[in-house]
């Protein structure tokens, strides 16, 4: 893409959604191909923050002179980085561990500018389930809205009439927190 374009660095719907939510829609979208295992020991929180800087390091590289937004969503029971399921008894392991208890969300954003530097934030966020019953876990899996989400669940959807409690940011939860989104993307020379 040639200069002065804001790029989101994400194929999530979610973020696009979000990013219109407060007036923003990206002249592209380039989701960065990399790998986002963690590293050794790594924790929740600094794993989202890094996978959402290199995922915007990465697309950066290829559209010089652009405005990229890249971020990372993580959620983590204690030092657990909990994974974006794909099968049934995976967002099932999810769900019955953060079953009445407590977990948190970690949204790590990168904006880089057209000059290239970076600047970026880490959104957390405390999100207490309910005690799930078996009927409402067996539900909730038939629906599959948990496929491909972070900890097998979406607060947007079916999942947030499980949630007790919240403290910090439900954007952030859903996969931008657009509170810190918008005020990186001002510093970038972004209108928003």
């Amino acid at each position: 893409m040639s200069g002065d374009g804001f790029i989101l660095a994400s194929a999530s719907p979610r973020r696009l959604d979000l990013l219109a939510q407060i007036g923003l829609t990206p002249d592209a979208v380039i989701p960065a191909d990399i790998n986002e295992n963690p590293v050794g020991g790594e924790l929740p929180g600094p794993h989202a923050l890094r996978l959402a800087q290199e995922k915007a390091h990465h697309v950066a590289k290829q559209n010089a002179a652009c405005v990229v937004l890249a971020a990372d969503t993580v959620v983590g029971v204690g030092r657990r980085i909990l994974p974006k399921t794909h099968e049934t008894d995976e967002a099932e392991t999810c769900l019955r561990l953060m079953s009445g208890r407590a977990h948190r969300v970690f949204t790590g954003i990168c904006v880089i500018d057209r000059d290239g530097l970076s600047r970026y934030r880490l959104s957390e966020t405390r999100v207490k389930v309910k005690r799930l019953s078996e009927q409402e876990l067996a539900t909730y899996l038939d629906s599959r809205e948990w496929h491909g989400k972070a900890g097998g669940y979406g607060i947007q959807g079916r999942f947030g009439a499980y949630i007790h409690h919240l403290s910090g940011s439900y954007t952030g939860v859903v996969g931008l927190p657009v509170y810190e989104t918008r005020t990186l993307l001002v510093a970038a020379g972004v209108n928003a």
